[in-house]
């Protein structure tokens, strides 16, 4: 455990200036989890609840050919652009436990700011997300044994965001996870195996599907470009420095093995439940794959149950960039059951995720979350950020077609980030005219 208030002024004498910020140490732990465990964080940070959706999401506006390459694609540049990132850890000799940090150690105090309010800006939108899948399976439980309405999603969408403050006071820190993250897995299983069994079971049964991507030649523009954004989703989690900066000593090695389970072993349940549920419902897929699939009651509301609470941990995940933020900001150190800490977490933590629940049952509307937050922040701080810093980090040691290739793509998911947001915008100006706020979906 780091002291809160100390401080690391840091500069960069490779790059060529000396940027003199001053960025505290954590409250929480760091350089304690083996490669395996963070692996398991990364891993789950992929095979969550969003999986559920990927199938109406990501495939039905791209279609067969669409959805595939591009996933085979994103997991491929996802995995490229990770470890440029992961590889800046201790750069200029010394850890980097905070995106920030790092970009402000490259840039200077503007960088700094500027990533800053990118990744709380991502992490906000991931973790409204997450509140709204949660809500949404809790809905899903309810209609399965009464279907009289009297409990709309805002409703469930307040209970979810109960539990996940709940759990956040009690779980201090990323590494304080352990044992949750087998939960979480075994959870991340159940509605995994029951989405395909249910799904490879109607499909089966179901001799024609439309496969059609649906829409006017406009439309499909739109709902193409948003997708693409989606794709960045799925892999990229905006935190990978402060995921790095719990694994233990040789940190940039462990961090790449961790990276090569994510992306090999730890991709193929989220591709396997996107892949088939296409192949079973075409472009009728739900945007929530629980709700295309029929089965026994008791099984859907097992898989829908385990969907809620893997949510609620992996939200976790998420905001723990918030909540070192806050504790570090504040002092919060010492015993997780000390009145001081545990009056602070329901105080902080709690308004956090007040907020959060607020604006997810004001606009439950997964897909465009999805659709926007690729856009604005996850794009930007995956693709944009991770090649241009590392094409300032080591100008010196890259011949010119690499300081190209960086540049490219720089500039290529500049112009996909400018493009998705439109469509993003665009999206949740069309469906805030279908449905009114605290919609009922």
């Amino acid at each position: 455990m780091k002291d809160t208030g100390a401080k690391n002024r840091t500069g960069d004498v490779s790059v060529g200036e000396h940027f003199d910020i001053e960025v505290p140490d954590t409250a929480h732990q760091i350089s304690s989890d083996s490669w395996f465990q963070v692996a398991f964080v990364l891993t789950t940070g992929i095979n969550n609840a969003y999986v559920l959706g990927y199938s109406g999401t990501v495939m039905v506006p791209l279609g067969w050919v669409g959805g595939v390459v591009g996933l085979v694609l994103a997991t491929a540049i996802s995995l490229y652009a990770n470890a440029l990132v992961a590889k800046l850890h201790e750069f200029g000799g010394k850890r980097h436990i905070r995106y920030r940090d790092l970009a402000g150690f490259i840039y200077g105090r503007k960088a700094y700011c500027l990533t800053w309010g990118l990744q709380y800006v991502n992490l906000f939108m991931i973790n409204c997300g997450f509140i709204i899948l949660a809500g949404s399976a809790l809905k899903a439980v309810y209609v399965l044994f009464r279907d009289d309405h009297a409990m709309k999603l805002p409703h469930f969408i307040a209970i979810a965001g109960l539990f996940c403050a709940v759990f956040a006071i009690g779980v201090p820190h990323l590494s304080a996870l352990g044992i949750w993250l087998v939960v979480s897995t075994i959870f991340s299983l159940i509605f995994i195996v029951v989405a395909v069994v249910l799904a490879v079971k109607d499909g089966v049964k179901t001799h024609s599907r439309d496969y059609e991507i649906q829409g006017s030649p406009l439309s499909k523009l739109f709902t193409i470009t948003a997708a693409a954004a989606n794709l960045t989703f799925v892999f990229n989690t905006g935190m990978l420095p402060e995921i790095q900066a719990t694994v233990r000593q040789p940190v940039v090695k462990n961090m790449m093995k961790a990276l090569y389970f994510q992306f090999t072993i730890g991709v193929l349940p989220m591709l396997a439940v996107t892949f088939i549920g296409y192949w079973a419902y075409g472009s009728s897929t739900s945007t929530y794959l629980l709700n295309s699939v029929t089965g026994p009651l008791w099984v859907k509301a097992l898989a829908n149950i385990s969907a809620f609470l893997q949510s609620v941990i992996c939200l976790h995940i998420f905001a723990s960039p918030t909540y070192e933020y806050m504790d570090t900001k504040f002092g919060i150190t010492g015993s997780t059951l000390a009145l001081k800490n545990l009056t602070f977490r329901i105080m902080a933590r709690g308004g956090y995720l007040a907020v959060s629940t607020l604006l997810s049952a004001l606009l439950p509307f997964l897909g465009d979350f999805m659709s926007f937050t690729g856009a604005v922040s996850t794009i930007p701080l995956t693709f944009i950020l991770a090649n241009h810093m590392y094409y300032k980090a080591k100008d010196n040691k890259l011949n010119p077609m690499q300081k190209i290739w960086h540049w490219l793509n720089v500039v290529f998911f500049s112009l996909m980030s400018f493009a998705a947001a439109i469509a993003a915008v665009r999206l949740i100006s069309v469906d805030s005219k279908n449905f009114h706020v605290f919609a009922d979906l």
